[in-house]
């Protein structure tokens, strides 16, 4: 039966698969006994290319781990905010924006932007569309090149409904 069975399969490589011989698939039909084993013969590996072609590393937003653990802690403290809650998308944008400026020429470094929780649900959601939007918007942002980092921000910050923005030093 086993034989019939292994017959009907296809195997996973293109290599052919030598068929079992006369009685080497066969075991006892009392159940006794296991099947006798078999080594799979399988063909050298497929040629690979000379020399993989490396994918361009795109550059991270990256704080050293200062940075990073006063900001998971809480102890960092943002030198303006903005909250975006009752704003439309429009509106949202030149905020952002425009703290974005201020903040800038002013040579503060963090931004606690507010933009309230992410709101799970099928599309289309009618809140959480600001939140969804904000890190496009960043990054396509004119001020995009003076963005050191985008974090989630502490809970007595916000947490979840909140980023903190760390602008690059002047």
């Amino acid at each position: 039966m086993w034989a019939e069975v292994a017959a009907t399969i296809r195997p996973l490589s293109r290599e052919p698969v030598n068929p079992p011989r006369d009685g080497e698939g066969d075991h006892p039909k009392d159940g006794k006994g296991a099947p006798p084993s078999r080594r799979i013969q399988r063909g050298p590996p497929p040629p690979s290319a000379s020399r993989p072609v490396p994918l361009p590393v795109p550059e991270r937003n990256t704080l050293d781990g200062t940075w990073d653990k006063r900001l998971r802690s809480g102890a960092a403290q943002p030198d303006r905010v903005l909250d975006l809650h009752g704003m439309s998308l429009d509106s949202a944008w030149h905020a952002i924006d425009s703290a974005l400026e201020r903040s800038i020429a002013a040579g503060e470094r963090i931004l606690l932007l507010v933009t309230g929780h992410h709101r799970p649900g099928a599309p289309p959601v009618e809140r959480g569309r600001i939140r969804a939007a904000v890190h496009d918007w960043l990054a396509a942002s004119r001020h995009a090149p003076k963005i050191a980092a985008v974090r989630g921000a502490h809970g007595r910050h916000g947490g979840g409904g909140s980023l903190y923005i760390v602008l690059k030093r002047r």
